[in-house]
């Protein structure tokens, strides 16, 4: 999969107000909003909010330490859930926010939204800056590509491992029925874990596909798609088709998996992304993953650049993180036609 079939990578959610300061009431978080008119830039945004996740640690000695340190997993959840335009400053910014936002979630390890925010993070920055580069410097250095790809592998097994703690903190003894499931007896999801699941099952699953010489973390697969399926039955429209997406991709990679079942997920995914208002013919990570999984793998060279150049141009239609990343993907794909035919 582009493992991340995508990484659909936004999810409702808002921040309760950052911290509390000494002897300031429940009040003080009520304030509302600024008007979009003076709120400011997305990037300052970004460097105040990481200030105040600093300074709360200065706090806790005037405000109870369990609350300061809610108020940061909060507030560093709905950061990773807005939008960035800049790829540079996106990949600049993300380590820190990473191991900052890693730091909490160990604190508040039943903070669901903040959990999701981490899983989703270390996915997508897998993805977009260390799996995508180990593809692009393949050509010149095998050997520092594969560091790459071992890299990237270990930032999915992070994502997988954050997000199944999640999920093990709300339902204590998930992964042992997960493992175990059978019919009636399999674990049931909520809908606020949904989104949860998703990123564990992503994750695992790009994982895996980097582990190939690795039979233990390979066999781990059935899991990984058990998972996905738990939340698909949930909420099979969730991420604007990501899921269903995800879903596709699975279906094409696992042993005895069905080529016409699989296409249904891709189309039920690109109906879900139009439904929600993207720009173009479908989701552009929805058709990207649709050409990874079944036109490349059945060496559809027509069908593969038909799908990429579509991708292109839903890609177009807003200029977010995620369209830049699908966009860079599907460019580079298509410069290296030769080489994948």
């Amino acid at each position: 999969m582009t493992p991340v079939d995508r990484a659909q990578m936004r999810h409702g959610g808002r921040a309760s107000g950052a911290v509390q300061g000494c002897g300031r009431g429940p009040a003080a978080a009520a304030r509302p909003p600024l008007p979009l008119s003076v709120r400011p830039p997305p990037s300052k945004l970004l460097a105040s909010r990481l200030l105040l996740a600093g300074l709360a640690f200065t706090l806790a000695a005037c405000t109870p330490q369990g609350l300061v340190v809610r108020g940061m997993a909060d507030g560093l959840a709905a950061q990773g859930q807005m939008e960035e335009e800049d790829l540079e400053l996106a990949r600049e910014a993300a380590a820190f926010y990473l191991k900052l936002s890693e730091s909490v979630l160990r604190q508040t390890p039943g903070h669901l939204p903040l959990a999701e925010s981490v899983a989703s993070g270390f996915t997508q920055y897998a993805f977009a800056f260390v799996s995508q580069g180990a593809d692009e410097l393949q050509p010149r250095d095998a050997r520092a590509a594969q560091r790459l790809r071992e890299r990237a592998a270990r930032l999915y097994r992070r994502a997988q491992r954050h997000a199944m703690a999640a999920l093990e903190n709300r339902q204590p003894g998930f992964a042992r029925a997960l493992a175990g499931a059978t019919g009636a007896n399999s674990p049931k999801l909520a809908a606020e874990e949904v989104a949860v699941a998703y990123w564990a099952a992503a994750a695992w699953g790009a994982h895996i596909a980097l582990s190939k010489d690795r039979p233990d973390v390979v066999a781990d697969l059935p899991l990984a798609v058990r998972l996905a399926r738990l939340a698909y039955e949930r909420s099979p429209e969730h991420g604007q088709g990501a899921l269903a997406s995800l879903m596709g991709t699975f279906e094409a990679a696992r042993a005895g998996g069905s080529r016409a079942q699989a296409l249904v997920y891709f189309e039920r995914a690109e109906a879900a992304a139009v439904q929600a208002g993207e720009a173009g013919p479908g989701s552009a990570a929805v058709l990207l993953a649709r050409a990874e999984a079944l036109a490349l793998s059945a060496g559809d060279r027509a069908a593969f650049e038909a799908l990429l150049r579509r991708a292109l141009v839903a890609s177009e239609g807003r200029q977010d993180l995620n369209n830049q990343v699908m966009r860079q993907r599907a460019q580079w794909l298509l410069a290296n036609l030769d080489d994948l035919f």
